[in-house]
């Protein structure tokens, strides 16, 4: 039987033509990192499955990673997520370092669950994290979110950051409703999946959990919540004494307004995270696209992840943007550049054999000044030349001749100005450097 030619379910081959485009996507991310003074960081592929059953949740661990049981009877797991491992690595080293911690990275994460639209198995995240900077860690990491969507050409037209509090969200759930731990949990679990629910299932559940009209009520009252001011309001009907504990989130949106960032920015009752380990400000960004309104990247603020390797608390705060829904993002508005074909700078050709040794010093030294260059392999006839450089996208030709070869000259041809021009060959490669 024949091997099948197509790879593993939810997992792509990238010919050249994604490469391109994956390239210009990681170095945007690396770019923009780095104006931010964030620094890449990488860890391993495998973990230990413990790492996750410690602060990832249930639905991570029982659906969604691979694991096995290795050689040494050790029970591992390729990486589903990159948090609990960039905690592991600060907790080996905060101490020692200046803080604020600014670091990100781009790797390889599996999740074994059902491809789809801007989801697959196999992806590349883009992680960043700050840890010990407080709520300026959790301005900066959105500011640096929505700096890197704007390098694609995007505006608040295409996209907006959806926030919410985490702490705000217990506040609600378990001082205002009074619900047991338990059941905090299931509301949490709901919450997150609302808006992929019919309104009335979700209702119905609603009641179901907190066994209350009076409780229902207040909870059908905190998801329709949609500014700060409503918090407020909201705050003194049930709890005047509690005006304390939101003021955190209140001063968060005043500081996205002093930083110019009003119009992405959006107050949502819906956004909790499925993840176990946030405990503050919780956020996604969400495509505005019609056709594709979807979140393309989340994260959120984590006070005790380092407390798992028996470390103090330290404060963070993080972003996952996978590279699948940002592609959707992307095309659904048009925002992705041309990459059926590579960009190359020269395409160094000899029409007779004796100008093989010129064309292959000519095409040495132009790589040595930077520039993209192919050498064409054997003599050829100019047609048969410049019918290749067509589909290779080269910039311009440089071939010899026999007059070239007598004049030590080179033609060069610039394809995009449409311009040709013989040039001695000394004279060219020292413009070129």
């Amino acid at each position: 039987m024949a091997l099948s030619k197509t790879p593993y379910r939810g997992t792509r081959d990238f010919f050249p033509t994604e490469m391109r485009l994956r390239n210009y996507i990681f170095k945007k991310m690396a770019e923009v990192s780095e104006l931010f003074a964030y620094e890449p960081y990488d860890g391993p592929l495998l973990e230990e499955v413990e790492l996750y059953l410690a602060k990832s949740g249930e639905e991570l661990i029982n659906d969604q990673i691979y694991s096995f049981t290795d050689r040494g009877d050790r029970h591992v797991a390729i990486r589903p997520e990159m948090t609990p491992t960039v905690a592991r690595m600060v907790a080996q080293i905060h101490r020692e370092v200046a803080k604020p911690l600014r670091w990100y990275s781009i790797p390889n994460l599996m999740r074994y669950e059902k491809p789809q639209k801007g989801r697959l198995r196999e992806f590349w995240q883009y992680n960043a994290d700050i840890f010990g900077a407080g709520q300026y860690g959790e301005v900066e990491i959105i500011q640096m979110a929505v700096k890197l969507i704007q390098s694609f050409g995007a505006t608040h037209e295409h996209f907006e950051v959806l926030i919410n509090d985490r702490r705000f969200v217990d506040l609600v759930f378990t001082k205002l409703i009074g619900l047991e731990e338990n059941l905090t949990k299931k509301l949490y679990k709901l919450v997150d999946k609302k808006n992929k629910m019919d309104p009335a299932k979700f209702s119905n559940e609603v009641k179901a959990i907190t066994s209350d009209e009076s409780k229902a009520l207040i909870f059908e009252e905190f998801v329709s919540l949609i500014s700060t001011g409503d918090i407020t309001k909201f705050v003194t009907k049930y709890s005047a004494d509690s005006l304390a504990e939101v003021a955190p989130l209140i001063s968060l949106f005043e500081k996205f307004t002093e930083q110019g960032l009003a119009e992405y920015v959006k107050f949502d009752p819906s956004i909790v995270r499925g993840l176990d380990y946030y405990t503050g400000v919780v956020f996604e960004i969400f495509d505005k696209h019609p056709e594709n309104r979807r979140a393309i990247a989340g994260g959120g603020s984590y006070a005790n992840l380092l407390q798992i390797f028996n470390e103090p608390a330290l404060e963070g705060v993080g972003i996952g943007l996978g590279e699948v829904p940002l592609k959707e993002f992307l095309h659904s508005h048009n925002l992705s550049p041309d990459f059926s074909k590579p960009e190359l700078d020269y395409l160094v050709a000899y029409l007779v054999p004796e100008g093989e040794k010129p064309a292959m010093s000519l095409a040495q030294s132009l790589r040595e000044s930077g520039h993209k260059v192919e050498l064409y392999f054997g003599e050829a006839k100019p047609k048969k030349i410049f019918s290749y450089s067509e589909k290779k996208n080269f910039a311009s030709v440089c071939f010899f001749g026999e007059e070239e070869l007598k004049n030590d000259e080179v033609k060069v041809k610039d394809l995009k100005r449409r311009t040709e021009q013989t040039i001695k060959v000394k004279e060219f490669i020292e413009g070129k450097r």
